[in-house]
């Protein structure tokens, strides 16, 4: 009988080539060189330091841009109003929003938020926090899937979390309080459990139709699409997959079925709850809406594309990283083969549904980021010269964060020239901009220094950097965005008994900063405006216009400057004189105006 010690044993093993480490890798997982029990605490331990540096960094960093400012309108007012709607009516099955069934979104994320606040009580402080931790899940998430698919080359699973965490509109989208950074989590951990990993090589379908399950539970059967197509491909990627054809479909599709039943398990009881209306939006239209001829967010064919630069800044201005996938070929690993069975047809299912947002394929970043990181290595492996050449550094991104820095430096010289008198924005953002403006030529002269570790430079240089810039909106726009005010009037009106209007589609905005109790009524600006003002002379009505007029000023209750527009808040019966061509009575008005940014330095 041989001994686990056996020279000849281990050799065998070091003569595997990569074609098929995965057929070994249970047996190197045990080191018949070093016995089973030594592997499990380096294990632990190697995967505690690999955490280190970016996770706390990345986490320092996050949690000073997620805290800086409010929740911001309208995507986090949205979420946090429906859950404010839902906790208040005890309506844990139906999701609400402004006093009605909620269709749009399935329930899991507003759980979650319940979870914490049945302890904390209800703020924002929790579904906050919350959103960031999920954001480094992820971070942990890819770096796992990394050491599975390419257990060879280390630097990928060292390299993945700082490539997902700088990306800018990840990192941006990790502030929001939404679903889709918390669907990426479930995404990502089906993929790990249909991966081959050290002790095993068939997959685990129990963990993945508990991941597809809670990921329907939350964003409905878009789930499908971010796993079900990898799964289909199995066997081009998965070497279990090819010999056990029969097994990875029968069974894979019994988790697929079990993951459906969980979601079913919500949406029967909840389309029951909550009324026909609610039911057919949520079983069929919702879904059929998205795929053909979309309700919203319609899209063309080609709109994704242009998009991938923006999704991949900073990186995209990394040459390096251009020439790495340009050279990406045959032949194919197993690694690459399971990133490109899971981005492109996802990617192309993506383009040929009709409604489309930049979000929507947010849990493929981590695939795209695995796919550089790989490139990068193997560019390394076949082209070591390249690794030195200097045109291939990142001085194109140093040259942006150049000429934003001198730009900001110079927005107050050109603001007091009036060059800017017809850009609200930039004049707002002028107060502060210079010392931001030192911060990005900094950030550009560090890019620009060679040696070792340039990733992690532009990594570094580009989580710095929009952070930055979140800082810089928070002192400037921030107060055209803040919506605390406005709610705390609207709460004040609704306990008098007040009824309020809101001209244009409500989107819950003011419900949870203000804690509304009733509904907010959506009023098409016309006939369906006039009768409620017949019917409501003692109410107040929101409304938008563009710029704010004299009548405004002069009979409104309350006015501030709201995403590039006005929100002027209405006493009902001046607002039904002015529309009539009637003079207000004299005691109306004149409306509080709160200045806006640049209205504010103006004054």
């Amino acid at each position: 009988m041989t001994s686990p010690d056996d020279p000849a044993i281990c050799s065998k093993n070091l003569a595997l080539s990569n074609a098929h480490r995965y057929e070994a890798r249970a047996a190197t997982l045990r080191d018949p060189c070093k016995g089973p029990t030594v592997n499990l605490g380096y294990r632990r331990l190697e995967s505690l330091r690999a955490l280190w540096p970016w996770a706390p960094l990345w986490l320092a960093l996050a949690l000073l841009a997620m805290f800086a400012h409010g929740p911001m309108p309208m995507h986090s007012t949205r979420t946090l109003g429906v859950a404010w709607d839902m906790w208040q009516h005890a309506s844990y099955i139906v999701p609400m929003l402004n006093g009605a069934p909620y269709s749009d979104k399935a329930p899991l994320i507003y759980w979650l938020f319940f979870a914490g606040w049945s302890i904390t009580g209800v703020s924002d402080l929790w579904p906050r926090l919350l959103l960031v931790l999920i954001g480094l899940t992820q971070l942990i998430l890819v770096q796992a899937l990394a050491r599975r698919l390419f257990p060879t080359r280390p630097w990928i699973a060292r390299s993945a979390p700082w490539l997902l965490g700088a990306l800018t509109y990840g990192f941006l989208f990790d502030l929001q309080i939404m679903y889709d950074g918390l669907l990426a989590v479930w995404v990502l951990l089906a993929l790990l459990a249909l991966v081959p990993s050290p002790r095993r090589e068939a997959p685990r379908f129990v963990l993945f139709a508990l991941a597809l399950g809670l990921g329907l539970l939350t964003k409905g059967p878009v789930m499908l699409l971010h796993v079900g197509l990898v799964w289909l491909l199995g066997p081009w990627w998965q070497p279990w997959a090819r010999q056990h054809r029969g097994a990875w479909y029968g069974r894979g599709a019994l988790a697929l079925l079990v993951g459906v039943l969980m979601l079913l398990g919500w949406a029967l009881p909840a389309a029951w709850l909550g009324g026909p209306v609610y039911r057919e939006l949520l079983l069929f239209h919702q879904t059929a809406g998205r795929v053909v001829d979309a309700f919203a967010h319609a899209r063309p064919l080609w709109w994704y594309v242009p998009l991938l630069p923006l999704l991949l800044f900073p990186f995209a201005l990394w040459p390096r990283a251009w020439a790495a996938l340009g050279s990406l070929g045959r032949p194919f690993e197993p690694g690459q083969r399971f990133l490109l069975a899971w981005l492109l047809p996802v990617f192309v299912a993506f383009s040929l549904v009709s409604g489309k947002q930049a979000y929507y394929p947010l849990p493929e970043l981590g695939g795209l980021v695995l796919l550089l990181a790989f490139a990068l290595a193997r560019m390394r492996e076949r082209h070591p010269a390249r690794e030195r050449n200097a045109w291939l550094g990142p001085w194109p991104l140093a040259l942006f964060s150049a000429a934003l820095g001198v730009l900001l430096f110079m927005l107050p010289w050109l603001s007091a020239r009036g060059d800017l008198r017809h850009d609200y924005a930039l004049r707002a953002v002028a107060v502060h901009s210079p010392s931001f403006g030192v911060v990005f030529v900094l950030l550009a002269l560090w890019l620009l220094l060679r040696g070792r570790g340039e990733l992690r430079r532009i990594a570094v240089a580009g989580m710095l950097g929009v952070v930055a810039a979140n800082a810089l909106f928070t002192l400037t726009l921030w107060r055209d965005y803040d919506l605390h005010r406005i709610s705390t009037l609207l709460a004040q009106a609704q306990a008098r008994g007040i009824a309020i209007g809101n001209i244009g589609m409500y989107e819950g905005q003011f419900h949870f900063l203000g804690r509304l109790h009733k509904p907010i009524a959506a009023l098409d600006d016309g006939a369906e405006l006039n009768t409620w003002l017949h019917t409501h002379p003692a109410g107040w009505v929101l409304a938008y216009p563009a710029t704010l007029d004299a009548e405004a000023r002069r009979h409104a209750l309350y006015a501030q400057r709201f995403r590039g527009v006005w929100l002027v808040l209405w006493p009902a019966r001046v607002l039904a004189d002015v529309r009539a061509g009637r003079t207000p009575p004299a005691d109306s008005g004149p409306a509080l105006v709160v200045p806006g940014a640049a209205d504010a330095v103006a004054h």
